[in-house]
Formats: C-alpha cells, sequence, structure tokens
C-alpha cells in the first residue's frame, strides 16, 4: 500500500449489507454492498450471517471475510464519497 490508499480506521456492521466506515482522513458513512455480491468470492456473502463476520485487514487497509474475500481500500472509499455527494445533493 502507498500513503495515497485510503486507509480504513475503524467498520461496523449497519445490518443486512450495509457497513459503516470511517477512513484516517475522516472520511465516513454508511454503505449498501448488496450489489457488489456477485460472482464466485461475493456470492456466498449473500448470507448475512457470513457477510455480517468481516473484519479490519490493517495490512491491506482494507475489510475482508472468513472465506477471503475483500474489497479494494480505493472502491470502498469512492463508495462512502458518492453516497456523501447524493445526501448532500437531496437535502
Amino acid at each position: 500500500m502507498n500513503e495515497l490508499t485510503p486507509r480504513i480506521a475503524e467498520a461496523n456492521y449497519a445490518g443486512d449489507y450495509r457497513i459503516w466506515l470511517r477512513f484516517a482522513d475522516g472520511v465516513e458513512g454508511e454503505i449498501d454492498l448488496e450489489p457488489e455480491l456477485w460472482g464466485e468470492m461475493f456470492e456466498p456473502l449473500k448470507d448475512k450471517a457470513l457477510f455480517a463476520q468481516f473484519q479490519l485487514y490493517p495490512e491491506r487497509s482494507t475489510i475482508f471475510w472468513p472465506n477471503e474475500a475483500d474489497l479494494a481500500p480505493e472502491f470502498l472509499y469512492d463508495k462512502v464519497r458518492q453516497r456523501k455527494r447524493g445526501q448532500s445533493a437531496a437535502e
């Protein structure tokens, strides 16, 4: 990871397929990952009990699941920022 890679500081399960994330730079928000749960690695995560078992993976600055699925921290950061922009526009 380089110094430009967003670093997840905190991650909490928010129900269904939602995760609340806070990044080291202060960006935070809740994202819904249900649309991303397709393909060989992510299909098993449609089981909400398995989905809820994610953990922080500090060495890669992201989250991962017991089946070794993970998502790029840049992708998660962009999802949080997109959602924040959408909320601001709606207000």
